[in-house]
């Protein structure tokens, strides 16, 4: 059934944090601790205000970036590099993954609302340079982040997918609605299923699922 639902799919977008990783190597630990201090250092407030306002732009406005932007006018650029300046040393490389994403047939990228830089680096570490085609940041998106239905549309336009033959590999059920209302396969990617109708499949090992396709 899996191999059957994909079988005319031609392009393959993949988030990259808790999706090309486990989130057991929990990276966004020590991204959070940067977000939080530059939250500090840029608005002038106490960390418990900081680490609240992180918490509340992330839901309300998709990324903190996102609501810091829109609230206070701040520059994306130094703070996409300061908070993921951070360590790789906690990745692996994964020889199956790698195998399994190159056997998929068509067109391959990385869309993430991290920076490209920065997924590069992800991609370098788990072994997965040169497995992918393009790797787009949440700056090719004019620094709208997902889920934004207009921050797909313009990743999608750049990189010409066409959304009838695509498919979204994702760990957060919300960036799964805009693919799914475009007409592309979902997967969630992650521990526990959501059920979501926006949602046409689950699973908690990308590779096993990818091998399942190819």
């Amino acid at each position: 059934m899996v191999k059957a639902a994909f079988s005319d799919v031609r392009h393959w977008v993949f988030d990259l944090d808790h999706t090309l990783y486990p989130p057991s190597a929990r990276l966004f630990d020590l991204i959070e601790v940067r977000m939080t201090a530059y939250v500090m250092q840029a608005l002038g407030v106490e960390e418990q205000q900081a680490d609240h306002l992180r918490k509340q732009y992330w839901a309300e406005h998709g990324t903190t970036l996102a609501g810091l932007m829109r609230e206070h006018d701040v520059d994306p650029g130094p703070y996409l590099t300061d908070v993921h300046d951070i360590p790789l040393d906690r990745l692996s490389p994964d020889p199956q993954l790698a195998k399994n994403i190159r056997a998929l047939p068509g067109r391959r990228i990385v869309y993430t609302n991290g920076c490209a830089p920065y997924a590069e680096r992800v991609l370098e570490a788990r072994g997965l340079a040169g497995v992918f085609d393009a790797v787009y940041g949440v700056e090719h998106a004019d620094f709208m982040p997902k889920p934004d239905h207009a921050a797909f549309e313009k990743v999608f336009a750049r990189d010409g997918v066409q959304t009838k033959t695509a498919a979204m590999f994702e760990d957060d059920p919300r960036n799964l609605k805009a693919p799914h209302a475009m007409g592309m396969r979902t997967v969630h990617v992650a521990d526990q299923a959501d059920n979501g109708d926006h949602i046409h499949f689950h699973t908690d090992d990308l590779s096993g699922f990818l091998a399942r396709i190819i």
